[in-house]
């Protein structure tokens, strides 16, 4: 079984610590959730545990993983650029011996997956799938290796509701342990039974982590209870205290001016013996001091506002989209699809994956920008729009000049980077960090009108609700792809199903 002992991760360019003296044990029928804020190394956990070499060309590692006869399945938060363009038999060649792989149980799953024989045959890339169709391809290559200890780093982010049931019984009924990394509460909630909360606390300058042996719920209601226990005691002790120093300080003003003022020496004299009882009054208030209950120390929330002044009448036509065919290559995905837009609406859409959501979503994006409106983009797939050899500063910031460079270092810092993490290459953040790199760069660029592919896939628990606010308030258009229900109650005013016959409006 996998044992961790005095863990310490060093990001070696930040000089930022992520882990200290961290350590973690499995057991037999352990499914540990992995939860924290973007950035606080969750990912970098996993890819030691899968390659703790390649992890320490960018990070100090010192303690111990023991891992021996171990075999991992593992399930990347994001393929490489190099896999993604490669056909799926391909792809299944490089994870899988095909003169070791149980053909048997091969094709069992891949009815279980309810994936067609052509998917890994045919000629398609993995770039070309669906995000569930890829996600349901890596899962089901990692569960051919016969693993005995299964990784997973957000592994519900593409999926719909049928699949995210899907997902949730192929781990639930895993034998093996399990340690998967989510923002999702109800993969949390229904998988698993022991939870890791890694936090960046002291303004994110310092690592901390709870280990709780129980479910996600508890946990989460065992915190909120203790920091509002630790908050109510540490504020009645700071009002009390505050009320001894305040009398302190009045008894040490009175007794210093009256031996200042007096020119009798025995009154200064008797003065000067009450100065050293007051002095040593104000010693044990300082010991007192040390020993108050100090309040919570938690993460920041983010703050992310879109500007106000954007105005779009509730009358004016935004979109009249018509798309005869909507088609992936050879593959024809809808027909007759019909979308209108007029005035600052908000409109989702939904469907089963491989249905055609991002596709149809990038039609419109293409549509919309010969349009005279401003128009943003946030894809599902940030690899293709984030340059390699950008900071999130440089990304930001096109003019250059000290203004606005100062204006987007205080917009990144509302949204919980540091200083080295805006100046680090974007493909070093994390799947979290890139998302809000795009919610910034729509706060800069003004936009009208934005186009958002799975917004919240990678956003922490804590995160989304202020984004949730902030897309409510927002005065532009939205039209979103997206399976978070919650997301979909709160901003949407109508929501279209996207199946082979088009679009429906089902609320």
């Amino acid at each position: 079984m996998l044992q961790i002992k005095n863990l310490d991760i060093n990001l070696i360019k930040d000089d930022r610590k992520l882990f200290e003296n961290f350590d973690l044990a499995l057991n037999p029928g352990d499914k540990v959730g992995l939860i924290g804020e973007e950035g606080n190394g969750k990912s970098i956990l996993l890819k030691a545990l899968v390659d703790k070499v390649e992890v320490s060309k960018y990070c100090q590692i010192r303690g111990e993983i023991h891992k021996k006869d171990e075999i991992i399945g593992y399930f990347p938060q994001s393929l490489d650029e190099k896999y993604l363009d490669m056909e799926v038999s391909s792809y299944m060649g490089r994870i899988l011996d095909p003169n070791l792989l149980d053909y048997n149980k091969f094709y069992r799953y891949l009815d279980k997956f309810e994936l067609g024989e052509d998917l890994i045959f045919g000629n398609m890339k993995l770039r070309d799938l669906s995000g569930g169709e890829r996600v349901k391809i890596i899962l089901l290559f990692e569960i051919l290796k016969d693993p005995t200890l299964f990784l997973f780093d957000e592994p519900s982010n593409d999926l719909d509701y049928d699949s995210l049931n899907f997902l949730s019984k192929i781990m639930k009924k895993m034998e093996i342990p399990l340690i998967f990394v989510s923002h999702d509460p109800a993969l949390l909630r229904d998988v698993a039974n022991r939870i890791v909360h890694l936090e960046q606390v002291h303004r994110r300058q310092a690592p901390r982590h709870t280990i709780f042996n129980g479910p996600y719920d508890i946990y989460i209601g065992d915190r909120e209870n203790q920091l509002r226990i630790q908050g109510m005691r540490a504020k009645k002790e700071r009002e009390e205290f505050d009320k001894k120093a305040a009398r302190y300080r009045k008894v040490y003003d009175s007794v210093n001016h009256a031996i200042n003022a007096t020119k009798n020496d025995i009154e200064g004299k008797n003065l000067k013996d009450k100065m050293a009882s007051v002095k040593a009054l104000g010693k044990r208030l300082n010991k007192e001091r040390e020993k108050i209950t100090l309040r919570p120390d938690v993460e920041d929330a983010i703050g992310i506002f879109f500007d106000d002044k954007i105005e779009i009448p509730k009358s004016k036509e935004l979109l009249d989209f018509r798309l005869d065919e909507l088609r992936v290559g050879d593959k024809k995905l809808s027909e007759n699809i019909e979308v209108k837009m007029i005035g600052p609406e908000k409109i989702c859409l939904v469907g089963k994956n491989g249905a055609g959501k991002t596709s149809l979503l990038k039609e419109i994006y293409r549509e919309l920008r010969n349009s005279k409106l401003k128009v943003a983009y946030m894809p599902q797939d940030y690899s293709t729009y984030l340059k390699d050899t950008e900071t999130a500063i440089s990304f930001l910031a096109r003019t250059g000049s000290k203004d606005e460079k100062t204006r987007v270092a205080n917009l990144l810092g509302s949204l919980n980077f540091t200083r080295q993490e805006m100046e680090r290459s974007l493909k070093s953040l994390s799947g979290g960090q890139k998302a809000k790199v795009f919610f910034a760069k729509m706060n800069m660029d003004k936009a009208e009108v934005l186009l958002l592919d799975e917004p919240t896939r990678n956003l922490s628990p804590t995160s989304q609700p202020e984004i949730i606010e902030s897309l409510k308030s927002y005065k532009g258009a939205i039209i979103a792809v997206s399976h978070d229900r919650n997301f979909i109650r709160e901003v949407f005013d109508r929501v279209y199903e996207l199946d082979s016959k088009g679009l429906r409006q089902i609320n």
